[in-house]
């Protein structure tokens, strides 16, 4: 009789292994976020998030690669981002400052994740038509990591050595609530998915990423709140182009509508 070997996955499926491992990792990075803030440790609050958020650009990228895709760990990525950016940062910002606003600050702070996971519900159920398939370049709203990352920026802003007159008191539950609705609204941004790389500017790319990890590691906060201060510039960049992306393709359709009546 021939002896089993014993597989913990089928020599096939070890691909899906990979991304799935670093979503894992992702989630346990976003709930230990939440015990830091309880500990009142806000820098390693807002250095696991931040980590978290690069897990998660990088599961799916790394998943399209090795052709790892699966409907398991689409929903497994769903449910780590709800926990890791709709949860863990409200948690963050709520143990902060908007505990001091009573119930209205958890109100803030429930609002926030609710957005959060009705835009992840959304973005799951999109799809696009074959002659729309340039809107893969965008998102609808802000997409759950960098939403994050932005209502994080008053108190990143805090730990940094920069002296600005903020009155947090007021910016941080509007500044919240501002996001939680770009969070479910249309405005369109840049999903960086489909970028083609020339490859006379790898060289370029590779050294523009090392020089943002340098800068990570020894001005973690100023760096991350230059980071949310560009995204938030180039929202107005991304609804520009969107709509001339939109308009060039309405004159190609109404041009082969005319060919075709011709």
């Amino acid at each position: 009789m021939e002896e089993k070997k014993f597989k913990i996955v089928e020599s096939k499926k070890t691909r899906y292994i990979l991304p799935n491992i670093l979503t894992i990792a992702g989630v346990c990075l976003g709930i230990s976020s939440i015990k830091f803030s309880l500990d009142l440790n806000f820098k390693m609050a807002v250095i696991f998030i931040t980590l978290a958020a690069i897990l998660d650009a990088l599961d799916g990228r790394i998943a399209r690669m090795i052709k790892g895709t699966s409907d398991f760990g689409k929903e497994l990525d769903s449910l780590t981002d709800f926990v890791s950016f709709g949860i863990a940062p409200a948690f963050i910002v709520y143990f902060w400052e908007l505990n001091k606003y009573g119930k209205l600050g958890w109100a803030i702070t429930l609002i926030y994740s609710v957005c959060c996971v009705l835009r992840l519900a959304r973005f799951n159920l999109t799809k696009f038509k074959p002659e729309e398939t340039w809107k893969q370049n965008y998102f609808e709203g802000v997409p759950s990591p960098i939403g994050a990352l932005l209502i994080l920026s008053p108190l990143v802003l805090e730990l940094t050595e920069f002296n600005f007159s903020l009155n947090k008191n007021y910016f941080a539950p509007l500044f919240t609530l501002i996001i939680a609705v770009l969070l479910i609204s249309k405005v369109p941004t840049y999903s960086f998915k489909n970028i083609k790389i020339k490859p006379a500017l790898t060289v370029f790319i590779l050294l523009g990423i090392g020089i943002s990890f340098v800068t990570l590691m020894f001005f973690t906060f100023e760096t991350l709140l230059a980071f949310c201060f560009l995204y938030i510039l180039s929202i107005p960049m991304a609804c520009f182009t969107y709509l001339n992306n939109k308009k060039a393709v309405n004159v190609d359709n109404s041009e082969d509508e005319h060919e075709d009546i011709l």
